[in-house]
């Protein structure tokens, strides 16, 4: 293919979607969570042929997609770290990838100084809590929730369903040890109500979800792509530009003043 075919494909649009609610969209493109990740400085640690695998620069983080080994999706796993306990979390491999990014996205960029409330932007959003023996809100359709789950004292998570008329589609749960920004980030995810935007034939079919059909080009896509990826490399060199510029304590370069009695005596 010539330069100029080259070029027209690129400005040639394609048939995409936007699909609402998000939550029922299917899994997407996962580079949208990993190239983010990458971009904020995060070290890829995948192998040819096996799960992609992402580290924190501190090491105390790593993000894994898994397609092959069952049940497949996300694994999120937490070191332990000052007053920080180890945690984990899992998505479903059918958990659209704007929601996984929701927390993953969180991970690379300090937490808020506000206390974080998980249950703030679904209340937002119009869902509504839900009795019984366990803390839960119902998205207005009823096919997507969120539920703080303790069957005993010191046994808990943080559960997260969504369903079509075919059934459970993904689930999402997380220790109730992990930093509660990130289920505050899951949730406003969650619950966003923008459409999310798939190619043809790569959302699931339901009678539950809304779609707009939209012309895309790819040079369109990768304009957006960027934007984002440009977002992700600023907040990095931001962080490290502030690293370097804190002030430190100097070394001490003169002899400590030695107090009023105890003189030592020239020779």
């Amino acid at each position: 293919m010539n330069h100029r075919n080259q070029q027209a494909d690129w400005h040639r649009p394609g048939q995409h979607y936007l699909i609402e609610p998000r939550y029922l969209a299917g899994t997407g493109d996962i580079r949208h969570a990993t190239e983010f990740l990458r971009a904020s400085g995060w070290t890829d640690r995948s192998k040819t042929g096996g799960p992609i695998v992402f580290h924190n620069p501190a090491k105390t983080v790593r993000v894994v997609f898994d397609p092959a080994t069952p049940p497949g999706g996300w694994t999120i796993e937490g070191k332990p770290s000052g007053h920080q306990a180890a945690w984990k979390a899992t998505f479903g491999l059918r958990t659209p990838v704007e929601i996984v990014a929701g927390v993953t996205d969180a991970l690379t960029q300090p937490a808020a100084a506000h206390a974080p409330n998980p249950w703030a932007p679904l209340d937002a959003q119009g869902w509504q809590a839900q009795p019984g023996r366990h803390v839960t809100a119902v998205s207005p359709d009823k096919d997507v929730w969120l539920q703080f789950h303790q069957s005993a004292p010191g046994e808990a998570h943080w559960w997260a369903s969504a369903r079509t008329e075919h059934g459970t589609t993904w689930q999402a749960v997380f220790t109730p040890t992990t930093p509660m920004h990130l289920i505050e980030s899951f949730s406003t995810a969650l619950a966003d109500p923008k459409p999310v935007l798939r190619r043809r034939g790569t959302f699931p079919p339901s009678s539950r979800i809304r779609t707009t059909s939209v012309s895309v080009t790819p040079a369109q896509l990768g304009t957006w792509q960027q934007a984002r990826l440009n977002a992700a490399r600023a907040a990095a060199w931001a962080r490290n530009a502030w690293t370097t510029a804190r002030p430190r304590h100097r070394p001490v370069t003169t002899a400590p003043r030695i107090p009023d009695g105890h003189a030592t005596r020239r020779r």
